[in-house]
């Protein structure tokens, strides 16, 4: 199954490193906007400018996305779901019904298959909501983020004037947790749920109290959380805040019985030091599916609901019922 990217940032590495743990799967080529002579790739596969693409389109068995869900993907992956089968990570969760719609035009015009919004949320994190909502029908749904670094909200700190570098870390309330893990079934303000931590690093001679109070005023990142700035070096941020962890929690409290005698938890949790990279590996997985799916006939816009698990392994049905079942 040949392979190939589309952008080469944190996300296009981690594909790169998830395809060379998959035997069945082969890396072709990265396609990028910059100028291809700039980008150096870790496996030495060949770099095409994006305006290439079509050009290989013969070569290629699935295309992978790596761009942003604000303005790459939205355009990209209806574009190319027409000449390949395409997966992407779209995770603006609001508009995920309207990006499906103009994908899946796409991609039945040109009998492929593209998978959107793939990842561990939406991706797996929606795979476990559904699960457990399916399972357990009286109850609630809880998910919690972190503790893990927000790239959206590190930015948006970045953008600030008088800031040099920032980063930005999600934390769930403990105490929320242990609220609904106890099946106190807690209706849960954003506030109660999450905290917010920042890491910042100020210009020479910026107004850290002005930095501040733009921070934890900041609409739609950090108003309606208890926010946490500390101010520190460039050395300590590449120091002990150089990496992309992320992680978090989804759990479903429900009651089962007569008389809903008898509570229940469902709960699926990740931890993980690269969120790039553990993406990337959820990438590969729908990828080797997308191309199984459209080499049986299927074809236009799927999600993760639409996957039969089977279709993820590269077990054959016998190993996986064997070693798994």
């Amino acid at each position: 199954m040949k392979v190939a990217i589309m952008g080469y940032g944190n996300l296009g590495r981690g594909i790169e490193c998830a395809v060379r743990q998959n035997d069945d799967m082969e890396l072709v080529a990265v396609f990028t906007r910059r100028d291809p002579e700039t980008v150096k790739v870790l496996s030495g596969v060949p770099v095409y400018h994006a305006d290439r693409l079509l050009e290989k389109k013969d070569e290629i068995d699935v295309l992978i996305l790596c761009g942003g869900s604000a303005t790459d993907l939205p355009k990209q992956t209806a574009e190319y779901a027409k000449y390949f089968n395409v997966i992407d990570s779209f995770d603006t969760h609001a508009k995920i019904p309207e990006h499906f719609a103009n994908v899946d035009r796409a991609a039945n015009e040109g009998g492929k298959i593209a998978m959107i919004s793939v990842g561990w949320d939406p991706g797996m994190f929606s795979l476990n909501r559904l699960y457990a909502n399916a399972i357990l029908r009286d109850g609630s749904d809880y998910t919690f983020w972190g503790k893990g670094v927000s790239q959206g909200h590190s930015d948006a700190i970045r953008r600030i004037p008088g800031v040099k570098n920032a980063k930005q870390y999600t934390i769930p309330v403990e105490s929320a947790l242990e609220a609904v893990r106890n099946c106190e079934n807690p209706e849960l303000t954003t506030r109660q749920k999450h905290t917010r931590e920042c890491f910042v690093v100020a210009e020479e001679g910026a107004d850290k109290a002005w930095i501040e109070n733009e921070i934890k005023t900041m609409p739609n990142y950090f108003a309606d959380y208890d926010t946490t700035v500390h101010f520190i070096t460039e050395e300590e941020l590449q120091r002990d805040h150089a990496g992309i962890p992320h992680g978090g929690f989804v759990l479903r409290t429900g009651k089962t019985g007569m008389n809903g005698e008898h509570n229940h938890v469902i709960e699926y949790s990740l931890k993980l030091d690269s969120n790039p990279e553990f993406t990337a590996c959820v990438l590969a997985a729908y990828a080797r599916a997308a191309y199984r799916m459209n080499k049986e006939g299927m074809k236009g816009c799927k999600t993760v609901f639409d996957v039969a698990p089977a279709y993820l392994s590269p077990l054959t049905a016998e190993e996986m019922r064997s070693k798994l079942l």
